[in-house]
This record gives C-alpha cells, sequence and structure tokens, in this order.
C-alpha cells in the first residue's frame, strides 16, 4: 500500500510540477511577446506567486518520493535510469533556480515600467532572454526524466 500511495503522489506532483511550470512559461513568454507593460507585470506577479504556490513545494516532493520508491523497490540508485534520471533533475534544478532569480528580476522591472508608464527597458530584455534558455534547458531535462520514467531505459 505505501508503494502505491507514493507513486501516486510522485505522478501527482510530476504532474503538477511540468504543468505549473509550461503554464507558467507560457504565460508570461505570451504576456512578454505582446509588449503591453500592464499585461506583463501582471503576468510576472502570477508566475512568481505559481512557483512558489506550486512549483516549489513539487520541486522538493519529487526527490523525496523519488528516493523513497527506489527504496521501497529495492533498487540500487546507480541503476542506469535511476542514474539518469537524478541527474537529469539536478540540471534542471540548477536551470529552475537562477529562473527564480530572474522571475523576480523580471517582476520587478516590469512593475517599475509600469509605475513609470513606459516600455519595458533592455534589462528586461536581457533577463528574458536567459529566463528563456533556462526554461529551455529545464523543459528538455523533464522531458527525458519523463522517457526514463516511462521506458525504464538510459
Amino acid at each position: 500500500m505505501d508503494y502505491l500511495v507514493f507513486k501516486w503522489v510522485h505522478i501527482l506532483s510530476s504532474t503538477i510540477l511540468f504543468g505549473a511550470g509550461v503554464g507558467s512559461a507560457f504565460h508570461l513568454l505570451a504576456a512578454t511577446l505582446g509588449r503591453d507593460t500592464a499585461g506583463v507585470a501582471q503576468a510576472t506577479r502570477t508566475v512568481v506567486l505559481a512557483d512558489w504556490l506550486f512549483t516549489t513545494p513539487t520541486a522538493i516532493l519529487q526527490p523525496l518520493t523519488g528516493v523513497w520508491l527506489v527504496h521501497l523497490m529495492g533498487l540500487p540508485l546507480s541503476t542506469p535510469w535511476i542514474a539518469a534520471s537524478l541527474v537529469l533533475y539536478a540540471i534542471a534544478m540548477a536551470c529552475w533556480l537562477p529562473v527564480l532569480w530572474l522571475q523576480l528580476r523580471l517582476r520587478d522591472i516590469a512593475a517599475q515600467a509600469l509605475r513609470e508608464d513606459s516600455r519595458l527597458p533592455r534589462a528586461y530584455w536581457r533577463f528574458f532572454a536567459w529566463w528563456v534558455g533556462l526554461g529551455f534547458g529545464g523543459l528538455f531535462s523533464f522531458l527525458a526524466i519523463f522517457w526514463l520514467m516511462v521506458s525504464k531505459r538510459a
């Protein structure tokens, strides 16, 4: 019974983590490309909130439930698909942590531009480019992890 409960929590939290990430990214990307300062300011506030409410708790749950499932299955962490998943998760988190900081900067810059009734400054676009690049790194890492979880091959 423990295995099924932890497997359910692991799958549910991965769904929320991935869904919140993709949804937030789309929301901020669409708002930014629309170039409406008020829309961007609102989107950045929402994305930062979504990260704290959904992404952060599930990002913590994933390795905890995953390692516990590996223990319950009696598999070593050195099992190729598990080891590869852990490396990819570390890469995804190494992309996501700077994204958190970037989103705070994007939020603050957009809020300032809105207060000043101005366009988004060059700094916003520079940080946004980094946000997009790191986002793709995280996205592709998670897609590879999903493949490994389903196929159990490395």
